[in-house]
Order: structure tokens, then sequence, then C-alpha cells
């Protein structure tokens, strides 16, 4: 159970690595002649953020439907649920912000 919750972690580790990858190809690519295709590769990288936070979640639920767990408790699926939703949020948001500077 504690591995399941560890691996979960690091995908929303990894989801915002994605995430910190896109700011700073905007930083990088600031004064570009291609804007567009700068803005273009961070959001890449902020979909693929998205997509890593959703992978956990279904991940580790498909993971808690095969334990059988006599003396732990999991993580409730609506925390993990809340947590993949707010950093979807944030991450989209980061998106957006990236491609109106």
């Amino acid at each position: 159970m504690l591995a399941n919750e560890r691996t979960f972690a690091g995908w929303m580790r990894t989801g915002m690595a994605c995430v910190a990858l896109a700011l700073g190809l905007k930083a990088v690519f600031k004064d570009t002649d291609y804007p567009i295709v700068a803005k273009t590769v961070s959001e890449l990288f902020i979909l693929a953020a998205v997509l890593i936070f959703w992978a956990a979640v279904s991940t580790c639920r498909a993971t808690e439907k095969r334990m059988d767990d006599h003396d732990v408790e999991a993580q409730s699926h609506r925390r993990m649920t809340i947590l993949a939703s707010i950093l979807t949020l944030g991450a989209v948001a980061t998106g957006v912000i990236l491609w109106l500077l």
C-alpha cells in the first residue's frame, strides 16, 4: 500500500517537473523569432503534466483494487482525485498564462 502511494507521489512530481520545464522553456525562448513554436512546445509539456496526473490516479486506483488490505488503510480516492484536480487546474492555468505572455 505504501509503495503504491509513493508511486502516486512520484507521478505527481513528474507531472510538476513537466510544468517546470514548460516555464523554463518560456524563459529560455522569451526573445525568439518564433514565439508560437516556443509556446506550442511549452503547451505540450503542460498537456503531458495533465495526462501524468490522471494516469497516476487511474493506476493507483487499479493497484488498490488488486490489493488485499487487511491492516492498512489507503489514501482515499477522493483525496487523490482532489490533488490531481488541483494540479491539473494549476497546470492548465500555467499553460494559459504562458500562451498570453
